[in-house]
């Protein structure tokens, strides 16, 4: 069938419906799928957004009709279709497109837990699939069982941490109508802290803000509710529940690297000399506060189907990225938004102290430009010509380009869909910082 080639990515397949993924295209994916894969039974559940019900009705189709068993999991976050994966041992499929604007719809596939379809193993093959119809005749026509999770999800979730060790924290969530809403307040009605929730309710036309708390304007409501409720904490998830972000108790966002850096720490409380994995992007706050806390750091490249494997192949306990994925080995090595949390209220009570105190002298050691997009003709060229400008540094390639100096380094990365350079930058001083990324960005742009 002819489909639009856009919509398969680096990490999932997603576009905008019905323009560019449809119910035609749903079909197709669950019969190539079936296909590709030549399983037997699939894991199936989808986000809240408006377009997924049919969405997912067409891919039931195309994955019975192709012969495979459908477990129906029902409208879930992706940690919890991630659970389910794992749990059965099964393939399978989230019908979301996460942070994505709502006329957005997609598909974010497992292979076999943690290994996902990716650009570089399997969305490829899925794309060819689709577009010569090339599945085959099936040999039987599957079936479709429902199941619901939720409660050995949140019996598992609860396991990762000591509740008796948690303190009456007070707890501002904004779910912004996404996915975590409901699975957040069962998990927190067994704990001792006083959850103060908003937009916990999955609404797919999202009457309040955006899905992507990475956009200042999607958690502002969030840091102003932290301040105004006198709260310890703030947290936000993404559309789909994968992705976890902090307002500490002054109502001020937290970097993803800093995030990384405290709760890698923590995490080798538990597990002394333990590995950590994080993102080309990080702050050297991960590096620095890993390697004293007599952990090993692991750079990886960005991107979950990178980041998954790699905990398991190191033995790493936990791993962190710069947008807000935190993974964690004894939960699959999956990412989820309501894990770390709860990780972050058992640091917090274990501390004694507020979140602005433990990020205070990070605060004053550590400056960071935060993502800066540019668009150029050719990326690949002027990534090249970064590395002749700098040749003077620490030059690493492990994901686009990383330079270093001794008191500042940056990366800079392509993006998988558009002809853009992404820029990290970080310095010891605010003033290096901003000379620094002045210039840089004037060389990538010029």
């Amino acid at each position: 069938m002819q489909v639009d080639p856009s919509i398969f990515k680096a990490y999932d397949i997603r576009g905008i419906y019905p323009d560019r993924l449809n119910e035609a295209v749903a079909y197709a994916v669950g019969r190539a799928f079936v296909s590709f894969l030549a399983c037997a039974e699939v894991v199936v559940g989808r986000d809240m957004r408006l377009s997924s019900p049919a969405i997912k009705e067409n891919l039931l189709n195309g994955l019975t009709d192709q012969g495979a068993d459908v477990v129906d999991i029902g409208m879930v976050g992706t940690d919890q279709y991630y659970y389910a994966c794992a749990t059965l041992g099964l393939p399978g499929l989230m019908v979301t497109a996460s942070h994505n604007p709502p006329e957005y719809c997609g598909f974010k596939m497992v292979r076999d837990m943690p290994y996902l379809l990716s650009g570089d193993s399997g969305i490829g093959d899925l794309r060819r699939l689709v577009e010569t119809d090339g599945w085959g005749e099936p040999t039987r026509q599957g079936q479709v069982r429902e199941h619901d999770f939720a409660q050995g999800f949140v019996d598992k979730v609860l396991e990762l941490v000591d509740p008796a060790l948690l303190k009456p924290l007070k707890v501002v969530a904004d779910t912004g109508n996404g996915m975590v809403g409901p699975i957040l307040q069962q998990v927190y009605d067994r704990l001792p802290v006083e959850l103060i929730g908003m937009y916990l309710d999955p609404d797919g036309s999202l009457p309040n803000h955006g899905l992507d708390p990475m956009q200042p304007e999607n958690r502002a409501d969030l840091e102003r509710r932290v301040v105004a409720e006198g709260a310890d904490i703030g947290f936000a998830f993404d559309g789909d529940g994968d992705r976890f972000f902090v307002v500490d108790d002054r109502g001020r966002f937290v970097p993803g690297d800093f995030v990384t850096a405290l709760m890698g720490c923590y995490m080798l409380e538990r597990d002394p000399g333990g590995k950590i994995v994080y993102d080309v992007r990080c702050s050297w706050a991960v590096r620095d506060l890993i390697s004293a806390a007599g952990g090993t750091p692991l750079i990886e490249r960005v991107g979950h189907s990178f980041l998954k494997p790699r905990i398991f192949e190191e033995g790493a306990v936990y791993a962190g990225e710069l947008s807000g994925h935190y993974y964690f080995r004894d939960f699959f090595g999956a990412d989820s938004g309501v894990v770390p949390s709860l990780v972050m209220l058992e640091m917090l009570s274990r501390r004694g102290v507020k979140l602005s105190q433990l990020l205070a002298p990070l605060e004053m050691k550590y400056f960071l430009s935060s993502e800066i997009n540019s668009r150029v003709e050719d990326p690949a060229a002027k990534i090249e010509a970064l590395a002749a400008r700098y040749g003077d540094g620490q030059i690493e390639r492990i994901d686009g380009i990383s330079i270093s100096f001794d008191n500042w380094h940056f990366n800079v990365r392509p993006s998988n869909t558009e002809p853009l350079l992404r820029l990290n930058l970080e310095a010891f001083s605010q003033e290096m910082m901003e000379a620094k990324r002045d210039e840089v960005l004037g060389f990538i742009r010029s």
